[in-house]
């Protein structure tokens, strides 16, 4: 193994904090990679990492030596793309809001995949927000404004919100009229990470508001978030072109149409301390065009 494919593989490593994933994601054997990177230790004189039965961490010199070793790969892997002009190529891990990847993404990725041949793809989906560099992933597609500082994001869209309610749900309870008699209302709450749900937004002229709204039912999924409101479980708020067709046939009614959400931006989100690899742009470039039409 020469010296680049060793920091690849010890960068890996760090960012998986195993040798067994790191090898699986490399496809090399668990021994190879443990043996490469014993041999990188010695040469180096340093220790680069702390093992222990259950998890590998790196030492002060490891972190140091991971954060050189990723500029010289990110260097390494454009200048060669550059004098190459080769198609990307390799395996390309995202992570993606289900019905919104259902919706913009997959009916044009036959197309992608035929402009990039060489490329693998990797999709795993869902609503909470992963950590790029332990679970070994590109890029993500996320509803919502990212709070976090160390990723780079680029919005791809605003999605407007519709606020609704099974019709059964409206003959048991009425439509709210305006925002003071969500008081008398349920909801079906989106789980937020402290255990609470995140309560329903309104706009009044120009300010919006806030409305913490009861809720008997509280799930983690948009996908669930919808199935629960067409059970005329309590209101929901979702993006108005996963609600359009159950307005149109009447499973859904909208209400406090003159008080609406505010839109939802849609991000694609990346390491910010990471050159973005050829592959991963094209992915950004590609989705970033899907997704003009979601807003």
């Amino acid at each position: 193994m020469d010296r680049f494919e060793a920091m690849r593989l010890f960068t890996r490593v760090v960012e998986r904090r195993s040798f067994t994933q790191a090898a699986a994601d490399l496809a090399l054997p668990r021994s190879t990679a443990t043996e490469a990177v014993q041999q990188l230790e010695a040469r180096l004189g340093v220790r680069l990492l702390q093992r222990t039965t259950r998890s590998v961490a790196p030492t002060l010199d490891g972190e140091a030596y991971y954060r050189r070793c990723l500029k010289l790969l990110d260097e390494l892997d454009e200048t060669e793309n550059a004098f190459r002009r080769a198609s990307p190529r390799g395996e390309l891990r995202v992570d993606v809001q289900g019905a919104l990847a259902r919706r913009f993404l997959l009916p044009g990725l036959p197309a992608f995949l035929a402009t990039y041949p060489e490329l693998r793809l990797r999709m795993t989906e869902g609503d909470r927000l992963v950590d790029l560099v332990a679970e070994g992933v590109d890029c993500v597609l996320r509803l919502g404004t990212p709070s976090e500082n160390n990723m780079a994001a680029r919005r791809v869209a605003l999605l407007p919100e519709v606020t609704c309610a099974a019709p059964a749900y409206v003959e048991r309870r009425g439509a709210p009229a305006s925002p003071a008699d969500l008081a008398r209302h349920r909801m079906v709450g989106f789980a937020r990470p402290d255990g609470g749900w995140h309560p329903l937004e309104v706009t009044e002229g120009d300010a919006v508001r806030q409305v913490q709204v009861p809720a008997d039912v509280v799930v983690s999924s948009a996908e669930s978030s919808l199935a629960m409101g067409l059970l005329g479980l309590g209101l929901i708020q979702v993006p108005r072109y996963r609600a359009d067709e159950h307005l149109a046939s009447g499973a859904l009614v909208e209400v406090l149409a003159t008080h609406p959400p505010t839109p939802t931006p849609v991000h694609l989100l990346w390491p910010r301390d990471r050159q973005l690899s050829a592959r991963t742009r094209v992915f950004i470039d590609w989705a970033a065009e899907r997704l003009k039409a979601a807003g």
